[in-house]
């Protein structure tokens, strides 16, 4: 029966399976405890394998800069900057991995006793106690600034590499909280690293670790490009791998094909003659050099678009002539003279002003890239004016077409908002003030945009006016009339006047009406 009481044999029994279950739950903790542990060795060992090959590669665009000059000066800068700022956020991982660890490694050197690392109390120490909240502003600050300088020095030269920085360090969406292992709501930072065991910790500290590694080899190997050395252990000295391409530049979705072939180091013969065009135009001796085995050209890059290399590099042998023929060609992209620098769901337009805007897509000239959208205005270039209408937002399309006829085409929504309201001011002071009354009579009545992003020259239509005691005097203009000064002469000293319901237009678009304006307070002084 339900309602019976459990007999000592029955009671031995719930205890005995209870036992029974906690004992799984053990088996199963320890198991998940040994995989993360596992992980956590696997991607420090990678770790290591990247930076040596990493080191490798940064070798080479250095021997490259002293070598050759030119193009490999700004990769060596460029290189030496990720290194610094990598260095730097691995360096700070590492001293946290060795604070959590410190008592573990009392009694566990090596750090194999990972059924051991189950608490996560040293973790939650250093960034979830009361009073650690600066220690966990400045780790996600430096996940952001790595982010951000790796995209400052090296995104705005390869934009197609800004997603993937975006992604690997992402911490989260602004202002918005994730649902967690527990089914609630809480910050990223929270959810990622209060309360797991010490070993999760690692591996996840150690994986972050491994996403910088993997950033610097992918920003390494982009910056070696075509000229990345083959490692031979026969005849290297003597030849090098070269990378022969159909075209200068691919576009994502396309096949690669490239072929790597060797090439002489020295011994090469100089050509005898030179009988080549670019785009059509014969080469003139000033436009290269010889060198081993052919020449180095000195001619301008010419404007975005691919460039054709076309003829013959023509060799004497015994007397006779010996044609290579050349068919090449390069790709020119416009060279980018600021940072790209994006911020998430900032994507707005204000009504009422003009919007200047951006409009490009890389690889594709400005004068062939078209972009629409009402109140969507082209300037020059890539250069254009949103001035936004009604709605609440508003779509803007930029379409283009690729050298190889594909077609480009892009949306995005930006959201329209009103300006905010300004604020009322007398002597250009807002708020509650305390001023003479002769100066108040002289005192030019305004409002501004406090931290408004565009520059906005308000010009005052009307206001009120109200003395305690007195009535309200309604004023054309932006300054005290007769009435008004009257009325304020027989305001006493520490009495306060209200300067309210002020209106102002906007002389360059003065249709568009604001919101209300906030009132200025002015107490009497002697």
């Amino acid at each position: 029966m339900a309602g019976a009481k459990e007999t000592p044999r029955q009671k031995l029994i719930s205890l005995m399976y209870l036992v029974f279950i906690t004992m799984l739950a053990l088996n199963v903790s320890k198991e998940v405890l040994d995989g993360f542990g596992q992980m956590y060795v696997k991607i420090t060992d990678a770790n290591s394998r990247v930076a040596d090959s990493n080191n490798n590669l940064y070798e080479n665009i250095a021997v490259n800069a002293v070598e050759k000059g030119g193009k490999w000066i700004g990769h060596d800068r460029t290189g030496k900057e990720i290194k610094r700022v990598s260095d730097e956020f691995y360096t700070r991982i590492s001293e946290i991995i060795e604070t959590i660890t410190e008592k573990q490694r009392e009694k566990d050197p090596d750090l194999k006793e990972y059924a051991q690392m189950d608490k996560g109390e040293s973790l939650d120490v250093i960034f979830f106690k009361e009073g650690s909240d600066e220690a966990a502003t400045e780790f996600l600050d430096m996940i952001k600034n790595y982010k951000m300088r790796v995209i400052q020095v090296f995104g705005s030269q390869y934009p197609e590499y800004i997603e993937m920085v975006e992604a690997r360090f992402f911490t989260g969406d602004e202002n918005d909280n994730i649902i967690n292992r527990d089914g609630q709501e809480e910050p990223w930072f929270n959810s990622n690293y209060q309360g797991f065991p010490l070993v999760s910790s690692l591996a996840k500290f150690s994986m972050m670790q491994n996403d910088i590694r993997q950033t610097e080899h992918d920003v390494l190997i982009t910056l070696m490009g075509k000229e990345l050395k083959m490692s031979s252990t026969v005849n290297e000295s003597n030849y090098i791998s070269l990378l022969k391409t159909e075209k200068g530049a691919y576009y994502q979705g396309e096949t690669f094909d490239g072929s790597i072939v060797l090439g002489r180091k020295g011994g090469a013969q100089n050509p005898n003659r030179v009988d080549l065009t670019i785009d059509g135009r014969p080469l003139t001796e000033n436009d290269y050099e010889l060198i081993a085995g052919g020449i180095q050209l000195k001619v301008g890059a010419g404007n975005p678009g691919d460039h054709e290399i076309k003829g013959s590099l023509v060799f004497l042998n015994e007397g006779v002539e010996s044609k290579i023929p050349v068919n090449q060609s390069f790709a020119v992209i416009a060279k980018p003279n600021s940072a790209v620098i994006s911020a998430d769901k900032m994507n707005v337009v204000y009504r009422g002003v003009e919007n200047p805007m951006t409009i490009s897509i890389p690889g594709i000239p400005d004068n062939k890239v078209s972009a629409s959208a009402p109140g969507l205005v082209k300037v020059r270039g890539s250069k254009y004016n949103m001035i936004p209408g009604q709605g609440r937002e508003i779509n803007i399309s930029a379409s283009g077409s690729l050298p190889d006829g594909q077609r480009v085409s892009t949306t995005t929504t930006f959201r329209i908002k009103d300006i905010p309201a300004p604020q009322g001011t007398v002597r250009k002071q807002s708020g509650s003030i305390s001023i003479p009354k002769a100066s108040l009579e002289i005192s030019s009545i305004g409002a501004i945009l406090e931290d408004f992003d565009f520059d906005i020259t308000l010009q005052t239509v009307s206001f009120k006016f109200k003395v305690p005691g007195q009535p309200t005097i309604s004023i054309n203009g932006d300054k005290l009339d007769a009435r008004a000064k009257s009325a304020l002469r027989r305001a006493k000293s520490g009495q306060s006047v209200q300067i309210f319901d002020i209106k102002v237009v906007n002389p360059k678009n003065p249709s568009y009406k604001f919101k209300k304006i906030s009132p200025v307070i002015c107490e009497l002084v002697n």
